[in-house]
């Protein structure tokens, strides 16, 4: 009987193996020197996607777990993105809302000003407009209902210290109705 390797494994360097495995046989089959084929992939992937780019380390925002991106970015647009393999939340992986930071951050749906609804059809306004409205119709509601006819929510998006700001605020507004989109 031959003796059992009882050393585990995780399941990246599984998946890391079998494809290494596949690219060997494949070479076989194929005539070509395994060596060649893992110099040529190394290359490539040093290879910039878009000459003149930098990359850039940065964390995906959709949640707040933090997995590491590295952005592509060449004249101040994001371009191309990839795992970062050594950050130490995401490992080297990230999920598929991850992955499609990139289309998110640059869709053409992406609402990128502030606008409002006039007479039935939405227009462009200033920011500094948008924060006057808000802020003078968050005043008429505490004034006519009292300020727990309010409920302030927060989201996995947020880190603590934004946390810590939403929280201050509906106290100073004066309201302890604070939640969590997730529970809603």
């Amino acid at each position: 009987m031959s003796e059992i390797n009882n050393r585990t494994q995780s399941r990246r360097t599984f998946m890391k193996m079998s494809a290494l495995a596949g690219v060997a046989g494949l070479s076989q089959a194929l005539g070509n020197d395994t060596k060649d084929i893992i110099k040529q992939a190394k290359k490539q992937e040093l290879k910039e996607a878009y000459p003149g780019s930098v990359k850039i380390k940065t964390i995906c925002t959709h949640c707040s777990v933090g997995c590491g991106i590295i952005a592509e970015v060449k004249d101040g647009v994001w371009i191309r993105q990839e795992v970062a393999q050594d950050h130490p939340i995401s490992q080297g992986g990230h999920c598929c809302k991850g992955a499609d930071m990139i289309d998110r951050a640059r869709s053409e749906t992406r609402l990128r000003y502030p606008i409002e609804k006039v007479n039935g059809k939405w227009e462009r306004t200033t920011w500094d407009s948008a924060m006057d409205k808000i802020a003078n119709k968050l005043s008429d509601i505490r004034e006519k209902n009292g300020p727990d006819s309010v409920m302030f929510i927060g989201s996995a998006k947020v880190s603590n210290e934004q946390s810590y700001y939403i929280r201050k605020f509906a106290a100073f507004f004066g309201t302890n109705n604070i939640d969590h989109q997730a529970r809603i």
